[in-house]
């Protein structure tokens, strides 16, 4: 298996600037398999994270390439006893917050239980966490996943519990969902932070635009290491505390050192200057910055700062949503980047509303009609099922590409909801469909089960088979051709989406066995063949570990698109899911797969 490394200096390039924090191990070539990468040779994290730069993974390719699918290698599991366990870190007991258990979701909303994980080993599910290539392609992948690193949970047997909290925040970070990782992060003593731990919570600190976050690690984070983030940091709380003339001292300290230059120097005098009256003015110059580091961004964020369409639609992911809940940052400027997390699932449907309302709130009447805002009101109030179906369409047809238009459809979701059933919209029953799948609105889909036989064609095929999968009960007849027809309107590269609908159905118990086997022959598609990952998933799913199932799902996604994701494998997933009480979960992943693939 390649793999190859990626890494991204704190404050930019190796060539122009020295400062870094220690790093994380992070993997993140997309895997020929789909286990991890590095799955069979693991890295001990505490050895790197004394000599690496934390890495932020590079952005994925906005055009779709030509995707192989390709099964997962049979690989053998690296052996535990090789893994190591970071040594305890000693914290005098009157000093202690208990990490026995930590976490912010408990079963009431909406974790999974303080036996999520079971008795996994902690080495391996450390090793997942620390090799998975986030973020995902799925949304509600990604939705189950921030659950499972959100619960409530003990520290599994061999991993030092406060890096166990780490590496959740730091895969939560990847995903995009820096709230996540700083209601971790914030739930540890930094008196018991470990190294892996600094790392994070600088980390997390820039993602959410909160350098105030980084005052309270300074000290003892000098201990731990002599990177120069400590007396950048130091300046920076300093301005925040009053002490112009410390602050001041010790920005011009870093200028002489070269500790920092250019852009990097700027923004954080500029921080310093929003802290404590230094009389520095600062003029930020973006021309000639090519990328956007985490310390761009965080302090950038910061002060309010307008950061460059071309260096937020270059970035990453992750960074992107982290760009979309800045406080600081204009909410019209936040609106895009808003759309692109409701994709990655860090946004719901109620956030994107909520932004879209806050900015025809404040726009002149005007201008109200033509704008998304306003149009969103019709879809949601208007005064006829006309012209609501009329707006959602709109909002639907002004995406320029797949994903944005996903995003739309999460946005309409609700709108679509409301809708009632009528003849007049047979060309609109599918995207209907669609889009209250993709918010999760399940309960009133089956309404549109009698308008199946309205349809014809390749509308008919789709929309009988986001309901097969989708609705609560099976809301339509799943036996004789109904299946064959699908595939028959299936204009998907090789018949992609068909193979993904049977091995839903089959993982949903909503066609028995040896049906699913014959379906799934004639497409030349083995969904009971065996590797590592699928036992370990069975193993997982057996022992009742629902977090251990999401997690072992996500490393089967490791994909930039769905149509990476193995059918037999997807199978393995939908099942696997069901059999812990994950069926809702297992229903929207199979929803969204056969609406985005």
């Amino acid at each position: 298996m390649k793999r190859w490394r990626s890494k991204l200096l704190l404050l930019g390039g190796v060539t122009s600037l020295g400062l870094a924090i220690p790093a994380l191990s992070q993997d993140s070539d997309a895997p020929e398999s789909l286990l991890p990468p590095g799955f069979e040779d693991p890295q001990p994290p505490q050895d790197e994270a004394q000599n690496q730069q934390v890495p932020v993974p590079p952005a994925r390719p906005t055009a779709e390439p030509q995707i192989q699918v390709i099964d997962a290698a049979e690989e053998d599991l690296p052996p535990l006893e090789d893994l190591d366990v970071a040594p305890a870190v000693e914290i005098p007991d009157f000093a202690r917050r208990s990490t026995d258990i930590v976490g912010t979701m408990g079963p009431a909303n909406w974790g999974l239980g303080e036996g999520a994980f079971g008795g996994a080993d902690g080495r391996l599910l450390s090793t997942l966490m620390r090799r998975l290539d986030a973020p995902l392609p799925s949304r509600w992948t990604s939705i189950l996943l921030r659950r499972a690193l959100l619960s409530r949970v003990p520290a599994p047997p061999n991993v030092h519990p406060v890096d166990w909290v780490a590496e959740r925040a730091w895969l939560l970070l990847r995903m995009g969902e820096a709230d996540g990782a700083r209601m971790l992060v914030q739930s540890v003593d930094v008196g018991q932070f470990t190294p892996k731990m600094f790392s994070v919570a600088v980390q997390t600190a820039l993602a959410t635009a909160d350098p105030a976050a980084l005052c309270p690690l300074v000290e003892s984070g000098r201990k731990t290491s002599d990177e120069p983030v400590w007396p950048l940091s130091d300046a920076i709380c300093a301005a925040l505390a009053g002490q112009a003339s410390k602050a001041s001292t010790l920005i011009d300290q870093a200028r002489r050192r070269g500790t920092a230059r250019g852009i990097d120097l700027l923004l954080t005098e500029k921080m310093v200057g929003a802290g404590a009256n230094t009389r520095r003015a600062v003029t930020l110059q973006w021309d000639d910055v090519n990328e956007l580091s985490t310390w761009r961004f965080g302090l950038a964020a910061a002060t309010g700062a307008e950061i460059p369409a071309r260096l937020i639609g270059a970035a990453p992911p992750q960074m992107r949503a982290w760009h979309a809940r800045a406080p600081m940052v204009p909410i019209d400027q936040r609106i895009d980047a808003a759309e692109s997390a409701a994709t990655l699932g860090v946004f719901s449907n109620a956030s994107l509303i909520e932004m879209y309302s806050q900015i025809a709130d404040a726009a002149d009447v005007t201008e109200i009609a033509g704008s998304v805002g306003g149009t969103l009101r019709i879809a949601y109030a208007g005064r006829t099922t006309n012209a609501r179906v009329e707006a959602i369409r709109k909002l639907w047809d002004q995406a320029e590409n797949p994903s944005d238009r996903y995003a739309r459809q999460i946005l309409t979701a609700v709108a679509a909801s409301r809708i009632v059933p009528d003849e007049k919209l047979v060309g609109d029953v599918p995207d209907l469909l669609a889009s209250m799948f993709a918010a999760g609105v399940d309960r009133d889909s089956a309404r549109w089960a009698n308008m199946i036989g309205e349809l014809d064609g390749r509308a008919q095929a789709r929309a009988w088979a986001l309901l097969a999968v989708g609705s609560p009960r099976p809301a339509v007849d799943i036996t004789g051709g109904w299946v064959g027809g699908y595939r028959e309107n299936d204009d998907s590269p090789g018949n992609y989406k068909s193979k993904l609908l049977v091995a839903a159905l089959a993982g949903l118990g909503r066609v028995d066995e040896a049906e699913a086997a014959d379906l799934a022959g004639d497409m030349e598609v083995d969904l009971l063949r065996e590797d590592r990952w699928t036992r370990m998933l069975d193993s997982a799913a057996h022992a009742r570990q629902p977090g251990t199932v999401a997690l072992l799902a996500a490393a089967a996604m490791q994909t930039p698109h769905w149509r990476g994701v193995p059918p037999r494998h997807f199978y393995r997933i939908i099942r696997a899911l069901r059999q812990v009480g994950l069926e809702y979960e297992a229903r929207m992943i199979a929803a969204e797969a056969l609406s985005r693939a």
